[in-house]
This record gives structure tokens, C-alpha cells and sequence, in this order.
């Protein structure tokens, strides 16, 4: 397993300065975050100038990109938009994508169809496809997740137990989803709250480890801070300390 961090954790600073600071924190691998609504990449850059967008990547940091996490409301998504995001993570031979699920009550069978599409242009490119595990979205029942994956060859779940463990419904057992999980957001959450400080939440990331390791799971694990969560010092020493801790794991 490989340790990254998210450029979403940087949320309020420019996407090259984003990087850098991720190089100051004692990473070397980054997870690239698409959000149309921050000063980051936006999905729009890409399909105006994919080289100017890797440039801009690679001028940033020495950082290596080891995924990429296209944060955006489904309807926000045209297939020319995800195209650029598939010829991007070639073009930095990044081999692993995540996208959202649509949210709950979108039929089962369309959503299907939306993930094979997607699916087959990663495939051909030789990058997993991943959904996200989030409160709200199809993928909100790890069972359901576990469904899109066996309906749709060679998807994958990128997991985020946060959603699993502050649930409105109570905590949710989400071991099922292991088998299928081929990415990893990771911050410290409580049952009341998506994140708290590292340490005083009930995220068992031995466990989550321990799991991940019988399936033979030899991936990243992103230390992904939400927006507009912690800030200045703050924030930079929760990423210090959840790198720490997953180092000490592994």
C-alpha cells in the first residue's frame, strides 16, 4: 500500500500552491481533485487545453500523481468533460479514477448503463474506474455498491468510511465492500460529525488496514480532508498526523 494525499484537503489555496504544500507535509504522492467550484482543476480546463492542464500539474510540484478524483454533480458531467479527464490521467499515467454514483433513487439499470460507458473508456486506456462510497448516493447501502460492481466488470469502490460511520441511520457495517475496494479516502470521523481532529473519532484504520491487506490490496490510501473543515495549522497538523499514524500501520 502507498500513502497520498488529496489536493481537496488544500481546498482554499490555489492548485499549485495546493501542491506544493502537500511536498512541505512529507508526501510525495497525490490524489488530483476536479471541483468546477474551487480554485483548483476544474473539468473545464480540461477539455480547453489537456497539455496546459498537465503543465500546470507538473510546474506545481515534484509530486507524483497517483489518481485522480472527479468530484462533480452527475448532471454537471458531459461525456466530453469525463473524455479529458480519461486522456489527462493517460497523459500523467495516472491509473486510477473516482467518480460519484448517482444519487439514490435513480434506477438501477441506468445507472448501469452511465457506469459500462464510463467504465469501457477507462478500461481502454488501461485506468480503474472507481465509485465513491458517499451519504446520499446510490453507493450510500455498501450492498448496492457491491450490485453496481458485479452489474459493471472491473468497477471498483473507492471507499470513504466516514459516510459509513456518521450515518443518520446509525453506524453502518461496511465489510462487504472490501473485496471490490480499489481506492481509499481517509480522514478521522465520529458518529456525529464527518470530521473531527485524528484521534477522537471512531475511524479504525488498523481494522480498515487489516481488512484491506486479506484482499491483497496493494493501492493508495488518501488522506482527504473535506472543504471548509479545520483550518490554517490546524489542518496542516491533522495531515501530518493521519500520514504519521497510516505510516505507523504499514
Amino acid at each position: 500500500m502507498q500513502i497520498a494525499a488529496s489536493t481537496r484537503s488544500l481546498w482554499d489555496m490555489p492548485f499549485g500552491e495546493a501542491c506544493k504544500q502537500l511536498q512541505h507535509l512529507g508526501f510525495d504522492k497525490a490524489e488530483i481533485w476536479i471541483n468546477e467550484n474551487f480554485d483548483h482543476l476544474k473539468v473545464t480546463e480540461l477539455a480547453a487545453s489537456i497539455d496546459s492542464a498537465a503543465a500546470k500539474f507538473r510546474e506545481a510540484s515534484r509530486l507524483s500523481p497517483v489518481a485522480i478524483f472527479l468530484d462533480e454533480e452527475i448532471e454537471a458531467e458531459t461525456e466530453e468533460h469525463f473524455d479529458a479527464v480519461v486522456s489527462f490521467a493517460s497523459q500523467l499515467r495516472v491509473a486510477q479514477i473516482t467518480i460519484r454514483a448517482s444519487p439514490l433513487g435513480t434506477p438501477f439499470n441506468s445507472e448501469i448503463d452511465r457506469l459500462r460507458l464510463r467504465n469501457q473508456k477507462c478500461m481502454a486506456e488501461g485506468i480503474r474506474l472507481s465509485i465513491e462510497t458517499r451519504s446520499g448516493l446510490l453507493t450510500e447501502d455498501p450492498h448496492t455498491a457491491i450490485e453496481l460492481c458485479q452489474s459493471v466488470k472491473g468497477l471498483g469502490i473507492t471507499l470513504d468510511p466516514s459516510y459509513y460511520v456518521c450515518n443518520l441511520k446509525g453506524e453502518v457495517d461496511f465489510e462487504v465492500v472490501y473485496p471490490k475496494v480499489s481506492h481509499c479516502h481517509l480522514r478521522d470521523t465520529s458518529h456525529t460529525e464527518l470530521q473531527v481532529p485524528c484521534g477522537l473519532g471512531e475511524v479504525d484504520y488498523n481494522r480498515i488496514i487489516a481488512s484491506l491487506r486479506q484482499e491483497d490490496f496493494n493501492r493508495t490510501l488518501s488522506v482527504d480532508l473535506l472543504p471548509h473543515t479545520m483550518q490554517g495549522e490546524e489542518r496542516l497538523l491533522e495531515m501530518r498526523k493521519i500520514r504519521l499514524l497510516l505510516e505507523s500501520l504499514l
